[in-house]
């Protein structure tokens, strides 16, 4: 009968047997006990984890120059907070080659970003940075900062062929006219007014400096020497791991303003000795900042952590750039100019990636305080507007860096040793 079934029914709404209720109420009441003891647990390990590795990442941050050092001065921000601005230049007179299954554009389009000093009235440097193959405009923000910090407008864009972000991939061979883009990126930023000047004061165009990191090296190299391509409103240049191994001395004439490499000796993707060692003997006012172990990831801003635990991050890069390289690599380079130009590719010049295996790098972080030093006190050496700020930049520079630094070397320009070279 209906009363000795489990379900019954009343009033046309169905009721459970008070044993079966019970039942479900305690079932219901161990599953969220049970998932709360998880939650427990994996919180626990969460936990764990976090505090090893935040353990891990204090126990293995750079060592710091001595406390009482000169260098450790230099690593500390200048006297000015630091603003940011981000737009779009387009330069509508010279256009965007086609790029693979790109089609190419007529005009050639730059996000930029600015750097400046806030609240900075009076004239200011202006430093144009070019970023290396298959990178982008923020690639060294370390050193963007630091700069504005001490009061210069620091530009940098993502060129359009041969960023990271470039429509059909990046290309090396559009380098060839990136000289021009600098041009008109310094001629942009110059012409900035109104609200479209996010920065106080002016320009000095007495002050312009060019930086650039391996494919913007040798962006930097042709706004500053080649015969046709330079920029001569351009004051002191920095490559940093830049290629230079095309060039010969004759190539370095057209001007002596001030010039610095900055290179480190376990690069795998720029060889050192090809490219940065013989700088000194090859240009005019010119100096060479070595840094022993320093790989050519390195010197990027997502190096320190994110590469801090590799054996030598350039086995990343290495096969990122062979990747995405031409069959012949140096197709860019025959359209530079001949051997009166000072323009030669040497066979026997290490390709990329060409010297193996890869030797273990020094710390990231160690790398780009010597990087950032060595940039900062390089363009406060020539920019500078007191005289002693300058003798004191070219002390840091030539004396203090490598004192506080085992890794650093500095060696200048050899006028003997370059008369001993003149065929190459």
């Amino acid at each position: 009968h209906m009363a000795n079934e489990h379900i019954s029914k009343h009033n046309n709404q169905l009721s459970l047997p008070s044993d079966m209720v019970s039942f479900r109420v305690d079932h219901l009441l161990v599953v969220p006990a049970f998932i709360r003891k998880i939650g427990i647990v994996v919180a626990g390990i969460l936990s764990t984890v976090a505090v090893v590795a935040t353990a891990q990442y204090l126990a293995t941050m750079p060592e710091q120059p001595p406390q009482d050092s000169a260098s450790l001065d230099w690593l500390q921000s200048g006297p000015y907070s630091v603003g940011h601005s981000e737009l779009v230049l387009v330069d509508d007179s010279r256009a965007t080659d086609a790029n693979n299954e790109y089609p190419g554009a007529s005009e050639r389009s730059f996000p930029t970003r600015i750097w400046y000093p806030e609240n900075a009235t009076g004239s200011h440097p202006l430093i144009l940075h070019s970023h290396g193959f298959l990178s982008s405009r923020r690639e060294m923000s370390y050193v963007a900062e630091q700069l504005a910090s001490h009061g210069y407008i620091v530009v940098a864009a993502d060129y359009p062929l041969s960023s990271g972000s470039a429509p059909g991939g990046a290309n090396a061979n559009d380098v060839i006219n990136q000289p021009a883009d600098a041009s008109f990126l310094i001629d942009s930023v110059l012409a900035l007014s109104g609200q479209n000047k996010p920065f106080a004061g002016q320009i000095d165009t007495d002050r312009i400096g060019l930086m650039g990191l391996s494919l913007g090296g040798l962006t930097t190299s042709l706004s500053t020497y080649h015969p046709r391509l330079r920029d001569r409103r351009i004051k002191a240049a920095i490559s940093i791991a830049g290629l230079s191994a095309m060039f010969t001395k004759q190539f370095y004439q057209s001007t002596d303003i001030p010039f610095l490499m900055i290179a480190g000796t376990a690069d795998a993707i720029v060889d050192y000795a090809s490219n940065a060692a013989v700088i000194p003997q090859r240009v005019r006012n010119s100096a060479l900042l070595t840094i022993a172990g320093g790989s050519h990831l390195g010197f990027i801003s997502i190096s320190d952590p994110l590469f801090r635990f590799m054996h030598n991050p350039d086995a990343l890069g290495c096969s990122a750039v062979l990747g995405n390289i031409d069959e012949d690599p140096n197709e860019w380079v025959y359209r530079l100019g001949t051997i009166e130009d000072g323009v030669y590719v040497d066979p026997d010049i290490p390709g990329v990636c060409t010297v193996m295996p890869l030797v273990k790098s020094i710390h990231p972080g160690r790398q780009q305080m010597i990087t950032q030093i060595g940039v900062l006190s390089f363009f406060e050496s020539v920019f500078a507007t007191n005289a002693d700020d300058r003798a004191a930049a070219r002390n840091q520079l030539m004396i203090n860096i490598s004192a506080d630094f085992q890794e650093a070397s500095y060696t200048r320009y050899s006028a003997s040793a370059s008369s001993l070279t003149d065929a190459n």
